[in-house]
């Protein structure tokens, strides 16, 4: 029998296969006193160790603080933990970005969570979906490796219901309306990914119009979205793809300001003035993508138990709505989730278009 066969039995239903085979290559499997390899056959009398990872060292930001106390915890319990991932934060270690990533911190705070190795030393413990860099909101993170295959699986089978906020370029024509465009990568620039790729796989985005915010050369809307797939970059891309992009995004809003004067503009306004007050330049930019994750529904991974967390937008997003008359209390996010969350086909005779020139 095959190593990492016998190591899922052994472990139980709360171990696969893959699983087993990860914590193998990563190291923590010996057979006989040896390093072990995946493929290797288990005979009698063999003795197998697991060892558990190296704990991972707390994440120190520049001013010297742990970084799980900049991580605000929606929920947690034995198998979950929910968290408002904050905009400039990586989700997990890759190249260039090796620290201060979200697993740093969750680490800090759960440090039983290292036990899930990957391969190559990379950890990505209980990651089971990503938000951009920039991107701000709702995550959940499994605890346990039988909440990591549950919730992998239902985001698989888009059980999980996900809701965004958009702040978008132009106003927006149409009240409600989809977006089914392929995203793949880029066909020359490797860094993008696009709806004209060579190589797109499906994806769907649900667009419901919240707020028109017209201000005269800076025109914005504030947009719910439901991704019903979960491409890289999707949202951005589709929403870029109808000609409007999110406000401030480097990579797909086009001949924007670029992101240093928006941040500048908005840090300078919002110490110096009161925030009715905000001056059109300032309002009308952003200092990154404007996108934040608002809602996440899905089942507990144990219990089956329905579950829906609301992640209040940062302060960035509050003070530009707030600027436009917006409000962003519990009243406003919960009307928000229940728009974006309507059936597209509750408006009778009203079709929903994929079409940028009817939508703009």
């Amino acid at each position: 029998m095959r190593l990492d066969v016998f190591l899922a039995a052994e472990l139980g239903a709360e171990f696969s296969r893959s699983q087993a085979a990860r914590m193998i290559r990563a190291g923590l499997v010996r057979v006989n006193g040896a390093a072990a390899r995946v493929a290797d056959a288990v005979r009698p009398g063999d003795k197998i160790e697991i060892h558990s990872p190296p704990a991972a060292p707390a994440a120190v930001n520049s001013s010297g603080r742990c970084a799980s106390a900049e991580i605000e915890v929606l929920y947690t319990d034995d198998e979950i933990v929910v968290v408002n991932k904050p905009a400039g934060m990586t989700v997990h270690p890759a190249p260039g970005h090796p620290g201060g990533t979200l697993v740093d911190a969750l680490l800090a705070r759960f440090p039983e969570m290292a036990a899930m190795a990957e391969p190559d030393g990379v950890m990505r413990p209980g990651i089971v979906h990503r938000l951009d860099k920039d991107t701000s909101g709702v995550m959940v993170v499994a605890r346990t490796p039988f909440a990591r295959m549950q919730l992998a699986h239902q985001f698989k089978q888009r059980s999980v219901r996900k809701i965004y906020l958009a702040v978008v370029r132009g106003l927006v024509g149409r009240e409600r309306f989809s977006v089914a465009r392929p995203v793949g990568r880029h066909p020359i620039e490797r860094k993008r990914m696009s709806v004209n790729s060579r190589h797109g796989r499906e994806a769907l985005s649900e667009v419901c119009v919240l707020a028109r915010m017209p201000v005269a050369g800076a025109d914005a809307t504030l947009i719910g979205v439901r991704p019903l797939t979960g491409r890289t970059h999707q949202i951005r891309v589709h929403l870029a793809s109808i000609g409007h992009p999110c406000l401030g995004d480097p990579l797909y809003g086009g001949h924007q300001v670029k992101n240093s004067r928006a941040k500048n503009l908005q840090a300078k306004d919002s110490q110096t003035r009161p925030v009715a007050a905000l001056t059109d330049d300032a309002i009308s930019l952003f200092g990154r993508q404007a996108l934040h994750a608002l809602a996440l529904r899905l089942s507990h991974p144990r219990t089956a138990a329905a579950l829906e967390f609301i992640a209040s937008p940062p302060q960035d997003l509050v003070h530009f709505l707030a600027a436009r008359g917006i409000a962003t209390g519990r009243a406003e996010m919960e009307h928000w989730i229940e728009l974006a969350s309507r059936p597209l086909g509750e408006r009778p005779g009203k079709s929903p278009v994929d079409s940028p020139r009817g939508l703009r």
